[in-house]
């Protein structure tokens, strides 16, 4: 199997909103949104907001679980340019662990919830969060934060 074209891989906790959909999907020439995300992928109401989002930007979407991103991306097609879209740094090490190719990991947003710290201005982690960011970042993943294209990449390092 050909290795598939992930053009961008993002940490989000809110998936696919117009930031993702339009100002990320058309810098990367992504032509293929993936929300890779097991409650997104039982839940139509959400996939509903999220696919107007897509269409809205002349992209294909598709919800997958993680198993199934990790058992069938390698399937994906070379004219398909992923924009792969996860909810935590927990499901972006599963699918490294998986096989799936990251090379690179923006991270977006993560927002405040009790017992998380800042460490931008919108990304906030606890200790399940930093174990699997040194854990990706171990595995020789890069990941940054970064709000929109435009910004400057923030690497993370090993916390």
């Amino acid at each position: 199997m050909a290795t598939p074209d992930i053009v961008l891989t993002r940490i989000d906790n809110r998936l696919v909103h117009g930031q993702v959909g339009v100002v990320w999907t058309s810098a990367v020439n992504a032509n293929l949104l993936l929300v890779a995300n097991d409650a997104a992928a039982s839940d139509p109401l959400q996939q509903e907001l999220m696919t107007a989002t897509a269409e809205s930007s002349g992209v294909g979407i598709r919800f997958w679980t993680l198993e199934k991103t990790i058992t069938t991306i390698a399937k994906a097609s070379p004219r398909q340019h992923i924009f792969l879209v996860i909810k935590t740094p927990e499901d972006a090490l599963k699918l490294v662990q998986g096989g799936v190719p990251i090379k690179e990991i923006n991270v977006g947003n993560m927002h405040f919830s009790e017992g998380k710290e800042q460490i931008s201005k919108k990304v906030f982690v606890d200790q399940a969060d930093k174990d699997a960011f040194n854990e990706l970042i171990d595995a020789g993943v890069k990941v940054y934060i970064q709000d929109v294209p435009e910004e400057k990449q923030d690497v993370l390092s090993k916390f």
